[in-house]
């Protein structure tokens, strides 16, 4: 990938968020694919430490990509052909009803609720992602004994 060019007037972080959103959008970046790190991100466009960190921040609020502290970025699930816009709003999703059958009623689940499964979830196909790969280092050291 080239640096950000002088030519465009687009920021460089909005360069570099648009780099990643294509590899995102043409499936070289894959749901739950780590991006790369903010130095090699750096490295990769030619900017600085906060700018990589912008450019991130751009593609966490569309919904692109998801953050684990410590961990790294990873590119977020969505259903099959969806190709948000920027600046796109995530619709609500609709009510729990009534559990007419338990004889009981579900609360109403919230937006807020939603984030925090979301992010649970997130945070367990990263821990999935890392024991993957601990695993292949330890097949592969096993195999050489």
């Amino acid at each position: 990938m080239t640096p950000p060019s002088q030519h465009d007037p687009r920021p460089p972080y909005q360069q570099a968020a648009d780099a990643l959103r294509r590899e995102i959008q043409t499936g070289r970046l894959k749901p739950g694919e780590q991006l790369p790190s903010h130095r090699e991100l750096q490295e990769r466009f030619n900017i600085a430490n906060m700018t990589a960190r912008s450019a991130l921040r751009v593609l966490r609020e569309e919904g692109l990509i998801y953050t684990v502290q410590g961990r790294g970025s990873y590119v977020a699930d969505k259903p099959a052909g969806h190709r948000p816009e920027v600046g796109e709003k995530k619709e609500a999703p609709e009510r729990a009803e009534a559990d007419s059958a338990a004889g009981h009623a579900t609360e109403p689940v919230t937006i807020e609720d939603l984030r925090t499964l979301q992010e649970q979830l997130y945070n367990l196909n990263a821990l999935v992602q890392d024991l993957r790969k601990e695993f292949a280092e330890l097949k592969a050291e096993h195999k050489q004994r």
